[in-house]
């Protein structure tokens, strides 16, 4: 999501394509410099652009970045994965989750009560960008 938005924001659809590409190959993304050569798009800079332009986005990238370690931890019924994030990283996650979703209400849940809520997140992270695609279309790229 974060990279959709920052690739929105690159007006030269050349360039966009270079990048898409890269992704493709599994490449970082590298954008030229003003002396012509090459630097990393780091995962800083896209946040900032897109929280610039949407102020969901951080949340959801928080959220993302625990979940992404949940999915490091595939043996569920040996271990609870949730358990094994570090404390921010659970904060981050049941923080995103009560704030809108409405839970989980426990303090320490496991990974099963957790598993009822992620269709909703999924389904409303994707609602927001496809609210953002739909704005840029129409020519408004702020937040209201």
């Amino acid at each position: 999501m974060i990279r959709v938005i920052y690739l929105l924001q690159i007006a030269d659809l050349t360039e966009r394509q270079r990048l898409i590409e890269s992704t493709l190959r599994g490449e970082k993304w590298k954008v030229p410099t003003p002396k012509g050569k090459y630097r990393d798009v780091t995962d800083r800079e896209m946040i900032d652009l897109a929280q610039h332009l949407q102020g969901w986005t951080q949340s959801v990238y928080r959220f993302g970045c625990a979940f992404v370690h949940l999915s490091d931890f595939h043996n569920h019924l040996a271990q609870d994965p949730f358990q094994r994030l570090s404390e921010a990283e659970k904060q981050d996650v049941l923080s995103y989750m009560r704030k809108y979703h409405g839970g989980p209400l426990h303090e320490n849940p496991d990974m099963e009560e957790l598993s009822t809520y992620l269709p909703r997140v999924f389904d409303k992270i994707a609602d927001n960008l496809k609210c953002y695609l739909e704005q840029l279309e129409r020519g408004e790229t702020e937040h209201e």
